[in-house]
């Protein structure tokens, strides 16, 4: 991009040298503004030709309300759904165009290179790096709905050079096995962190690829960036033009290492949720929570978990996600869900569901007991041989506990 910052426009536009590759393209008859993502590049297409004439477009849930117009060119994405039906998340087109002119710079994205999303466009991290190529003039790979092993040979033959991936997306590339994907250069992550066997995957996977996982929201978009340098355990510094503050229930900002509730202020921020769902997030001025748990230490954002899975076991407040990331090191552990169950005694004590190698359990509960605690550790495991994913790619925590009678 040689170093020259974009113009940020209020819409989205589609850039003359860019490119939209599809494995089913075909022609989409749209006469209103809620779009089906399938077949994909004509779904981009579609939503592209509405931002241009300055309407408002959603991709998918159509069944719901269309999107309202505004002065300043919106549209529609959807949350991932993780608790029940999606939910609708309004913004601006410019909160998105913003990202896309520093993502420019920081990835070297540009006219001419190749990139892809590997989930379906529904999914709102698949249709930023859709839209974003599309917007900066790039071939665009579209491989939403492919099998993993055809999503990864299509890579190595488009010598595809930037990925847009959830975790579990990744994992099911490099289960596939196929060929080495040596112009991959950048990966980028979101969704959850990225467990140590995964990342070995990925090394070899992609030997020349740069991994960058990134913590963001559906409401907030990117908040912080992760490189090689960040500690283990963190998602990375905050990403550019974001400002993050640690507060306590009471609004006051609290110090490095004190646990608390993440507050973000950026200009990526959403305009609010669409119809009568008063959803989860909250604001306070300009700043915005979704109701995450975490701290600051040496000015690297950690993450202990949403408020809303939250759970106390004899008076100590849990955090699954905590568990769920120690876990997920382990050997024989593919994927792995924390949820609670009722207790006569304590009132909840927590159960790991996992999909691996069932010869692990005594080795998974010893794991626990040692990191967190008899109190906060899982009491028990539930093997499974599926794993139930949303259209995000991330696991179907309702199903997942329905099925385990939980």
């Amino acid at each position: 991009m040689g170093g020259t910052r974009l113009a940020v426009e209020n819409r989205f536009r589609l850039h003359r040298s860019a490119s939209l590759h599809d494995a089913a393209d075909g022609e989409m008859a749209f006469a209103g503004s809620v779009l089906a993502d399938q077949p994909a590049a004509a779904a981009l297409r579609a939503a592209l030709a509405l931002a241009e004439a300055g309407r408002a477009f959603r991709i998918g849930l159509e069944d719901g309300p269309a999107p309202e117009d505004a002065k300043l060119p919106v549209f529609e994405t959807l949350t991932s759904g993780s608790s029940g039906r999606p939910r609708r998340i309004r913004r601006t087109q410019r909160s998105w165009a913003l990202g896309f002119a520093v993502n420019a710079e920081l990835f070297a994205l540009g006219p001419g290179v190749r990139v892809a999303v590997l989930g379906r466009l529904v999914h709102s991290l698949s249709l930023y790096g859709a839209l974003e190529g599309a917007c900066l003039g790039c071939a665009v790979h579209l491989l939403g709905g492919m099998r993993p092993d055809r999503q990864r040979a299509a890579l190595a033959v488009e010598a595809v050079e930037v990925v847009y991936a959830t975790p579990s997306q990744l994992r099911m590339l490099v289960d596939a096995g196929g060929p080495v994907l040596a112009a991959l250069r950048v990966v980028l992550v979101g969704g959850s962190k990225l467990d140590p066997v995964l990342r070995a995957g990925l090394a070899r996977l992609a030997p020349h690829g740069e991994v960058r996982e990134f913590y963001g929201a559906a409401e907030a978009s990117f908040i912080t960036l992760a490189d090689a340098s960040a500690s283990v355990d963190s998602v990375g510094t905050v990403y550019p033009g974001v400002r993050v503050a640690i507060r306590n229930r009471e609004g006051a900002p609290l110090k490095d290492g004190a646990v608390g509730e993440v507050w973000v202020q950026s200009p990526y921020l959403f305009l609010g949720y669409a119809g009568e769902d008063a959803g989860g997030a909250k604001r306070s001025g300009r700043w915005l929570s979704v109701g995450e748990m975490g701290w600051l230490q040496k000015g690297e954002l950690h993450l202990a978990g949403r408020a809303g899975r939250m759970v106390t076991v004899a008076d100590e407040n849990v955090f699954p996600e905590e568990i769920e990331t120690c876990l997920a090191t382990l050997g024989g552990v593919g994927r792995v869900a924390v949820l609670p169950r009722r207790d006569a005694l304590r009132g909840v004590v927590m159960v790991a569901v996992v999909q691996g190698d069932r010869r692990c359990e005594a080795a998974i509960l010893q794991a626990g007991r040692e990191r967190f605690g008899s109190l906060k550790s899982p009491r028990a495991v539930i093997w499974r041989e599926d794993w139930p994913v949303l259209p995000s790619g991330k696991t179907d925590l309702v199903r997942l506990a329905a099925e385990a009678g939980l």
